[in-house]
């Protein structure tokens, strides 16, 4: 149980993080691997990569967290799918089922992380105040009941609020081009 408890603490303070997290799945991600996929923002996988949740066939069910973080990544009805049927999840169905963003075009580890790095850039380029604001305003929103996220959101939103980012945003006028 201790190892239980510390992988759920460590899982949730990486999802927590104030960043935006991709994993990227090359090969398999099979138990405690598909567990780690869903404390991640996003999941790419490459092509011939397969997440599995295998727990079943170990007279198990997750224990990190994983079974909780995947019934809000791709519903009750899909998790009861992936869990009680140990289902290969190739990239096509996690795509289908929300469970991945996207297939790289490469399966070279490299390459595959040279895109990954690309892809994951169209959400973390811009202000770094903005992007951690962004992270906790969607945090909240996932994690505290409405009323809670909406204070949340509205405390956050002063802190960017007449910022730095905020003041060159107007002088270029990016909502408008």
């Amino acid at each position: 149980m201790n190892m239980c408890m510390f992988m759920q603490n460590t899982l949730t303070r990486l999802m927590r993080l104030p960043l935006i997290s991709v994993a990227l799945v090359q090969g398999k991600a099979f138990g405690g691997g598909a567990e780690l996929t869903t404390a991640c923002d996003f999941r790419l996988m490459t092509p011939g990569s397969e997440i599995r949740f295998v727990h079943k066939h170990m007279g198990l069910v997750p224990g990190w967290g994983g079974a909780a973080r995947l019934v809000r990544i791709v519903g009750s009805g899909a998790a009861l799918q992936l869990l009680g049927g140990a289902a290969r999840v190739d990239p096509e169905r996690a795509l289908s089922l929300g469970l991945s963003e996207g297939t790289l075009p490469s399966s070279d580890e490299t390459t595959a992380l040279g895109e990954a790095r690309a892809w994951l850039n169209q959400y973390t380029e811009g202000p770094i105040s903005v992007i951690r604001a962004v992270k906790k305003v969607v945090t909240a929103g996932r994690e505290l009941p409405l009323e809670a996220a909406l204070r949340t959101e509205k405390d956050i939103f002063g802190t960017v609020w007449g910022g730095p980012a905020n003041l060159q945003a107007l002088v270029r006028r990016p909502k408008h081009k």
